[in-house]
């Protein structure tokens, strides 16, 4: 039986990581202006918007599933927990993963194989080279207006009613391949609160290139994506109390299935 800890390998590359946890390391051009306000379309229901996310997720599950392997040699472990647990997911789900990568939320969705997901984007993403696959992969943009919120939480309200899955980078922001897990942030776990959505936990890990990976790769390690239990929020406590609580068991279960033994960040980052 394979042990569910990660390979102690510590990538050692030439990034500069920010003094502060969540702060965002890559800032991508700015090509056009985004109102987000209660005319902007949370949940794009044009068919024009339907085709062209319909083509995207095409090209995920054939191309995107091959590649991933042979560009990262991606490994997946503990997938055999979806199924385990499926009875669970009826209603939907929500995973939840360090942020290590351009292409994690590809892996993510290579872990839980041909399923849609939604997520919470940076405003910030949609406004760059990126921003129309970002949205056709389901990405909902995050309004900075507190009179806004409500348009977007609509918006995952009715994804929630459908049964459709989530997904959330609770790190906030994309450091290419750090190793230990940074604060999480409490949004998406209110949310899995108020839906009752079980958490699945996954984290990505570092293996040492070997073979030609050492030739094309150069320093550049393996990944690995390891799937844990699903966990449950507790609905009996008080919603701030249960929600906390679910971030540190979501926190404390990713930096145990990344193979940390001495993470030095909280669990809370805000």
């Amino acid at each position: 039986m394979k042990s569910e800890t990660a390979e102690p390998y510590i990538p050692d590359l030439d990034w500069v990581y920010p003094k502060h946890p969540d702060a965002h390391m890559i800032l991508g051009p700015q090509e056009v202006e985004v109102c987000l306000d209660e005319h902007y379309p949370f949940l794009d229901k044009s068919l024009g918007f339907k085709i062209r996310s319909a083509l995207l997720y095409l090209g995920i599950f054939t191309l995107v599933f091959m590649v991933c392997p042979i560009r990262f040699g991606l490994r997946i472990q503990g997938r055999d927990k979806l199924k385990k647990h499926r009875a669970l997911f009826r209603k939907g789900a929500l995973t939840v993963s360090n942020h290590i990568l351009r292409w994690d939320f590809l892996c993510i969705l290579q872990a839980v194989r041909f399923r849609r997901l939604y997520f919470p984007a940076w405003k910030e993403n949609i406004t760059g080279p990126d921003r129309h696959l970002i949205r056709w992969a389901g990405g909902i943009p995050v309004p900075t207006d507190i009179h806004v919120i409500k348009y977007f939480n609509q918006a995952f309200d009715e994804l929630h009613r459908r049964r459709k899955w989530f997904h959330v980078f609770p790190e906030g922001s994309n450091w290419p391949y750090y190793q230990p897990i940074r604060p999480f942030k409490k949004g998406m776990f209110t949310m899995a609160y108020r839906y009752q959505l079980p958490v699945i936990p996954m984290a990505f890990s570092y293996r040492r290139p070997w073979g030609l990976y050492t030739l094309f790769k150069k320093n550049y390690p393996l990944i690995t994506l390891r799937i844990g239990d699903p966990i449950l929020p507790d609905v009996s406590l008080p919603r701030k109390e249960a929600v906390s609580l679910l971030r540190e068991q979501c926190h404390k279960r990713i930096v145990e299935l990344a193979g940390i033994r001495d993470n030095p960040y909280p669990c809370a980052g805000d």
